[in-house]
């Protein structure tokens, strides 16, 4: 009987057992596999199911603002208030001391709420208007304040530098905003960047080259080239270096050559002879065995020479300035030539023409003849 009733266990227990297939492990995926993002994914947004219980202790962040940007935050302030309300923060304006301060409350339950917070009144600060500054609080958008003033010492080097960035009419800072999908603000000493955090990496760069003396237009031909190969799906796991420009530095600083270049000499292990001393000199030349007399007339000798030929040339500039200048040539008058002959006949004719004028006011009947030939004109 025992064995009767333990046949149907067995058989049931063989039913029961299921062969479990392996899964496939992270390592045994393909690289591609595991870095690409599925489309249409998002992160979840954080809610307060997600902590609870809130935080245990609140914490506040202040910075301050510039005298300009009073009047505007005092007209926005209400806005932003609101809308930090909404995440259950607290925030306040300070028109004496001229500071903003976010602090959280006992019902925030975001704890990286108050790091938004806070970035945007630092953006506020910066110049940046509230409907750009207010992005900063959704979960996929964040900012960077880049620091740009201690960069280049000269002063108007800077701002040549700066302008270079903004471009003519600010066409090439939209370009990098439509490259990067980022919001750029250049204002005094810092640029203020708010979008994806791929954007913003691209735009550090770029700024940090400009201030290097690297024009944007290099890293915005780059930056196209890369938006052109993240379409194609085949190309995104390769190496794009092979498809992006290599620029060379065209100005490359030479080393500056002295004026005066000194030639070495060859190098030798003898050391150099001895320099002749003034006894030495005395006795090749003889008047080492002179007497004092002898040497004292010498001297005198070649002092009176010197002074002789001193005279000389001081009587030679002297007599300069009585010397002459060199005339210039005198040019002779061109002698009227004999061969022009005068036309008496055309003469006698030009006179003979005078003479038949007549002098002084018409007479009655010649006027007459004038007005009847006046009237006949105006007819025809």
């Amino acid at each position: 009987m025992a064995s009767a009733l333990n046949g149907p266990v067995l058989a049931a227990e063989k039913k029961e057992v299921r062969v479990k297939k392996p899964k496939p492990k992270p390592e045994d995926r393909d690289e591609p596999e595991l870095l690409t993002v599925p489309d249409g994914w998002k992160e979840p947004a954080f809610s307060k199911e997600d902590n609870p219980k809130g935080l245990l202790e609140e914490s506040s962040f202040a910075t301050l603002f510039p005298k300009y940007r009073e009047a505007y935050l005092k007209e926005c302030w209400p806005l932003v208030q609101k809308a930090l309300n909404e995440h259950h923060v607290n925030a306040t304006l300070d028109l004496i001391e001229g500071s903003m301060t976010v602090c959280t409350t006992k019902k925030t339950f975001d704890p990286y709420i108050i790091i938004r917070a806070r970035d945007l009144i630092k953006l506020l600060a910066r110049s940046v208007s509230f409907e750009q500054a207010i992005r900063i609080l959704q979960d996929d958008v964040a900012c960077d304040i880049i620091k740009i003033g201690s960069l280049v010492r000269n002063k108007e080097r800077f701002v040549k530098r700066r302008q270079r960035l903004i471009g003519p009419k600010g066409s090439t800072l939209k370009a990098l905003e439509l490259l990067t999908n980022c919001y750029i603000m250049v204002q005094g000493n810092t640029v203020s960047v708010i979008g994806p955090f791929s954007g913003l990496k691209e735009v550090r760069k770029v700024v940090l080259d400009t201030m290097k003396n690297i024009h944007p237009i290099y890293n915005i031909k780059t930056l196209m080239i890369k938006r052109e190969l993240a379409k194609d799906s085949e190309l995104r796991s390769q190496s794009w270096e092979r498809f992006l420009p290599q620029f060379k530095h065209k100005n490359v600083n030479k080393r500056k050559e002295p004026k005066k270049k000194t030639v070495k000499k060859e190098y030798t292990p003898f050391p150099p002879p001895q320099p002749e001393s003034q006894i030495d000199k005395e006795l090749t030349s003889g008047e080492y065995f002179l007497k004092a007399s002898q040497k004292k007339r010498q001297k005198m000798e070649t002092i009176k020479a010197k002074q002789a030929e001193a005279l000389s040339k001081r009587q030679e500039e002297r007599k300069k300035a009585f010397i002459p200048p060199k005339e210039k040539p005198a040019v002779k008058p061109k002698e009227a030539s004999t061969e022009t002959k005068i036309d008496v006949a055309a003469i006698k004719e030009k006179v003979k023409k005078a003479k038949t004028k007549k002098l002084g006011a018409l007479t009655t009947e010649e006027v007459k003849l004038k007005l009847e030939a006046d009237e006949k004109k105006k007819k025809k």
